[in-house]
């Protein structure tokens, strides 16, 4: 009867270690294991039971015990040196516990992260530069060098005299583009001009010729741009002529002009708001924005006239 007893107490026990190995999915960490492992390790019980039949199947569980573990680990290290790999090698090529990622993946990761940090804002920052850059010579213009910009053209000044760029040759010009119908910004750009070359001419003697050309070739006639430059400048010049002519004279000077908002013979033209600097030769030197008001556009010519002719000397 004690002997039935206790082969269906091992049964049992065998059984609840299946079961605990099973829910544990094959780690040491069962507390039956432990329990097991600590009567088997403790030097007294060992002592004291080392022969008898309880200890000889206690060292069969753990044996067993070890070596399914050892079987069901996913990690080929050496038995004889998990010990000291443990103890020594530390977090060095193990994965984190319960993850499939290293700690060297997460350090690379991280390393490659900060990296693209720093190149997305190392591009900003350079783009943002170039966009500024852009602006301020776009605003600006250049100053030094020669840009294409200007050349021949046969166009009819407002007294119905053909012109042509050799009319100008010996003085300084400053060319601006635009049409007599312009309901603001044309107005207002010719007498900046108006006012600049007056203030120039006081400020440093230099006679400067300030130049009207219509892109509106269609109804600036003759008549139209005479009585339109009146308004501003006794020595305001203004042009007109053909529609080819117009365009090739705006195509030269990387003029833009369109009609817009056209209802029959009422529209306007949309075009560059820019005022060109032309030396003696009728060669371009700089070109001034609308951001300029009268006193930015009389010290930049006169400055600009400053560096040419200390060149010419040179």
């Amino acid at each position: 009867m004690a002997k039935a007893i206790t082969t269906t107490t091992r049964n049992q026990q065998i059984r609840y270690l299946y079961h605990s190995l099973s829910s544990q999915q094959c780690r040491s960490t069962n507390p039956f294991f432990h329990r097991i492992h600590s009567l088997s390790n403790t030097s007294t019980a060992t002592k004291s039971l080392s022969h008898s039949p309880l200890a000889l199947r206690l060292d069969r569980m753990e044996n067993g015990l070890i070596s399914y573990r050892f079987l069901c680990t996913s990690t080929p290290t050496n038995q004889s040196n998990s010990g000291n790999s443990s103890s020594s090698g530390g977090s060095q090529g193990k994965s984190i516990r319960g993850s499939p990622v290293s700690w060297m993946s997460f350090f690379l990761l991280v390393c490659t992260g900060a990296g693209l940090v720093y190149y997305y804002d190392r591009e900003k920052k350079r783009h943002i530069e170039e966009i500024t850059n852009a602006s301020t010579s776009v605003k600006e213009g250049p100053s030094v060098g020669k840009a294409a910009i200007g050349g021949p053209f046969n166009l009819i000044d407002h007294n119905g005299k053909s012109v042509t760029e050799k009319d100008f040759f010996g003085k300084w010009t400053v060319v601006y583009f635009g049409f007599t119908h312009c309901p603001d910004i044309c107005p207002e750009e010719l007498q900046k001009l108006a006012a600049a070359v007056d203030k120039i001419k006081e400020k440093s003697g230099i006679q400067i010729v300030p130049v009207f050309i219509s892109v509106d070739p269609e109804r600036d006639t003759v008549e139209q741009v005479g009585e339109y430059v009146k308004e501003f400048h006794p020595n305001l010049i203004g042009l007109t002529g053909s529609p080819e002519e117009i365009k090739k004279t705006a195509r030269a000077y990387r003029v833009y002009y369109m009609k817009t908002e056209e209802e029959g013979s009422d529209y306007l033209v949309d075009h560059s708001i820019v005022m060109y600097l032309m030396d003696p030769k009728m060669d371009f030197v700089k070109f001034f924005g609308k951001n300029n008001d009268v006193d930015m556009l009389a010290d930049g010519i006169i400055k600009e006239i400053k560096q040419y002719k200390a060149r010419v000397k040179a």
